[in-house]
């Protein structure tokens, strides 16, 4: 397995704002209207905006529109590949190209 190193850089620039983090988290319980992050994180609807487009062009989470309303989930293959990245560079069997 080849690693791509600067694709999971930018995924942890991404998770290096606390507000991101936020709304990770909570996406992990369910989808959620963008209605409900705000109330929950009482920020303005414009920094949310921002913050999804974030999300979204990193591939974390998808989007979908009903109406007015948007709604966001996470993305389960981006994660688990997050996930499998992480534990591969953190156990003895990684293929890091530096042996």
């Amino acid at each position: 397995m080849v690693l791509d190193y600067k694709k999971y850089a930018d995924i942890m620039k991404v998770l290096t704002e606390p507000n991101r983090l936020m709304i990770l988290d909570m996406l992990s319980f369910g989808e959620l209207c963008a209605c409900d992050i705000l109330e929950k994180l009482h920020i303005t609807q414009p920094t949310l905006s921002h913050h999804m487009k974030i999300l979204c062009e990193s591939n974390l989470t998808l989007s979908k529109k009903v109406g007015k309303n948007s709604y966001y989930r996470l993305n389960p293959d981006q994660i688990e590949s997050l996930q499998q990245f992480l534990e591969n560079i953190f156990h003895e069997t990684s293929d890091c190209i530096c042996k």
